[in-house]
C-alpha cells in the first residue's frame, strides 16, 4: 500500500480491460475522459481512488473474471471507503442487475452506449450515491471523445486503435455483438481522418482501423447518391502524411467489395493482410450460422483478393463443434481450411452465449469430447499451412515496425512486418527502441513467429505524448 497522500492532489484511476480490440479502444477513450476531467493515471491497483473495469460478454467465462476480480476490490475498498469502482462494457450492458446483486459494493454500471459519460457517473455516485445508466442504442457515435491515450501493451506511441464504427446489423447466430453494442453506426470519414491527421502529427506510425464490420462501413452515412464506402475511406487514410501501415479488422466475408480490395492493392500504406473469418466450411452449418455466404463465395473471394495483392497474408476465425456439426459438416471445414492454406487461425470450440439463438439450440449441442477431437485435427491442419507460409520466408529479408523486448527474455526483441507476421530478433548492441523500422534477415521458422538477424534500425520519429496506462486483463 502507498502512504497518505496530500488532500488537494489529484485522483487517481485504474482502468483494466477484458476481451477484444474494441473494448480496448473503449478504455483509451474512457481513459482520455477521466483525465480530461483533472484525474490522474495510475497502474497500482491499491492507490487508485477509482478503479473501472470494462468487461467483455464474448469470451468464455467472463463474469466469472469479472466476479472474482469485483470479490477482490470489496475487500480493498474496505480498507479505503473513498474508493470508487465503476464496471463498464459489454458485461454491464447485458447483466447491469445481475451486477448490483452480486455486487453491491460498486458504484457505477454503466454500458457500451454511454461510455461518454464515465466521469459525470463517477462523479454522481459521489454524490448521490451508487448509479446504473444503461441506454439502449446510441444517440449518435461519440467522435468527439479523446483517443489518444495508449495502454502497455504492443500499440505504443508509434501505433494506434482507430475506431470507425460501433454496433453491428449482422445477425449470426452464436454472437452477442448485437445485443450488447446495437445497430451499426458509421462515423463521418471527415472526423475519422482528422483523428488520425491528429495521430500522425504525434509520430503515430501504424494504425488499426477496427469496427465490427468494416467492410459495411458507410452505408448508413450520405444523403442523395453518395454514401462513402470502405474502400473510401482507405484511400482517404493512404493520404494522410506520417502513416506508413494502415491495418483493420474485421472484415466480413459476405461484404468483401471489388472496391475494398482494389483499395488494398492500390493504397501505399494498407497492409498485405487480411483477416476474413471463416467460422465453418459446410454451408449447412453456415447458414444455421446466418453467415450470408457459402463456402464457394468465401473462396472466390479469397482468390480475387490473393490475385490483386502480392504476397497477401491470410488468417481466419474458425468453430469447432457449432450446434449440429455433423461429421461431414466438420471434414468439409478441414477441406476449405485445406484450400484456403491460412497463414495463422483463431481456433474456437463453441461456447454458447446467453442470449444469442444458438445457445437455445441444446438438443444439438455437440460433446465436448467430438468437439475436443475436432479441434486437435483442425489445429494439425492450420498449424502445417502456416509452417509452410513460414518456411518460405526464411532467408528473405523482413521490414518490423519495433514492439519491444520478450517479457521471458530482455535479450529477445519482437516486432511485426507488414504481413502481421510476429519476429523475433536479437538486438545486440544495437540501440533499439520501440516504434523504430527495423530490417532482419529471417533464419528460422515456426507456426506461430519468425526468428531472425538484425541487419538495419531506422529509428521512429520522436515526438512528446502523454502515455495513460490502461491495464488488459488475460483472455
Amino acid at each position: 500500500m502507498t502512504g497518505p497522500r496530500p488532500a488537494d492532489a489529484a485522483r487517481r484511476f485504474y482502468v483494466r480491460t477484458y476481451g477484444c480490440q474494441m473494448n480496448e479502444h473503449d478504455s483509451e477513450r474512457i481513459a482520455g475522459l477521466l483525465a480530461a476531467d483533472g484525474m490522474e493515471p495510475t497502474d497500482d491497483l491499491e492507490s487508485a481512488d477509482v478503479v473501472v473495469l470494462n468487461t467483455c460478454c464474448i469470451r468464455e467465462n467472463a463474469d466469472n473474471k469479472l466476479y472474482g476480480h469485483l470479490g477482490r476490490l470489496k475487500a480493498l475498498k474496505a480498507d479505503r471507503p473513498g474508493m470508487q469502482i465503476a464496471v463498464g462494457g459489454c458485461l454491464a450492458q447485458k447483466d447491469r442487475e445481475l451486477i448490483v446483486e452480486r455486487a453491491g459494493h460498486v458504484d457505477v454500471v454503466f454500458g457500451t452506449h454511454n461510455l461518454q459519460h464515465a466521469a459525470s457517473l463517477l462523479e454522481r455516485a459521489r454524490l448521490e450515491g451508487p448509479v446504473v445508466e444503461i441506454l439502449e442504442e446510441h444517440a449518435a457515435y461519440p467522435s468527439a471523445l479523446p483517443a489518444r491515450s495508449t495502454g502497455p501493451s504492443a500499440h505504443g506511441r508509434h501505433s494506434a486503435w482507430v475506431t470507425i464504427q460501433v454496433g453491428c446489423d449482422n445477425s449470426c447466430t452464436f454472437c452477442i455483438v448485437p445485443i450488447v453494442r446495437g445497430p451499426e453506426i458509421s462515423r463521418r470519414l471527415g472526423d475519422i481522418v482528422r483523428e488520425v491527421e491528429d495521430l500522425a502529427a504525434d509520430g503515430v506510425r501504424e494504425i488499426t482501423v477496427l469496427g465490427q464490420n468494416v467492410n459495411s462501413y458507410g452505408r448508413d452515412l450520405g444523403a442523395g447518391q453518395y454514401r462513402p464506402q470502405f474502400a473510401d475511406l482507405l484511400r482517404a487514410l493512404d493520404a494522410v502524411d506520417g502513416i506508413e501501415r494502415i491495418r483493420f479488422t474485421s472484415p466480413h466475408p459476405k461484404d468483401l467489395r471489388p472496391e475494398t480490395i482494389a483499395a488494398m492493392a492500390e493504397c501505399r500504406s494498407v497492409c498485405e493482410h487480411l483477416h476474413l473469418p471463416l467460422q465453418s466450411g459446410s454451408d449447412r452449418t453456415l447458414a444455421r450460422m446466418h453467415r450470408g455466404y457459402t463456402a464457394e463465395r468465401y473462396l472466390r473471394r479469397l482468390a480475387d483478393a490473393r490475385a490483386a495483392i502480392p504476397d497477401l497474408a491470410v488468417t481466419t476465425d474458425l468453430i469447432v463443434g457449432f450446434p449440429g456439426e455433423t461429421d461431414a459438416d466438420f471434414e468439409r471445414t478441414l477441406e476449405v481450411v485445406d484450400i484456403a492454406g491460412y497463414d495463422a487461425a483463431y481456433t474456437f470450440v463453441f461456447s454458447p452465449r446467453p442470449g444469442t439463438p444458438a445457445a437455445d439450440m441444446t438438443d444439438d449441442f455437440v460433446s465436448p469430447e467430438v468437439a475436443q477431437e475436432r479441434m486437435a485435427r483442425l489445429v494439425e491442419v492450420v498449424e502445417r499451412h502456416a509452417l509452410e507460409k513460414h518456411a518460405a520466408r526464411v532467408g528473405g529479408m523482413e521490414r518490423l515496425l519495433v514492439e519491444g523486448p520478450s517479457k521471458k527474455d530482455p535479450d529477445v526483441w519482437s516486432g511485426r512486418t507488414r504481413q502481421n507476421k510476429l519476429v523475433h530478433f536479437s538486438p545486440g548492441t544495437e540501440p533499439v527502441r520501440v516504434g523504430d523500422a527495423v530490417d532482419v534477415r529471417i533464419t528460422r521458422a515456426a507456426p506461430h513467429w519468425l526468428r531472425g538477424d538484425l541487419h538495419a534500425v531506422e529509428p521512429a520519429p520522436r515526438t512528446a505524448r502523454i502515455r495513460i496506462p490502461v491495464t488488459a486483463a488475460p483472455a
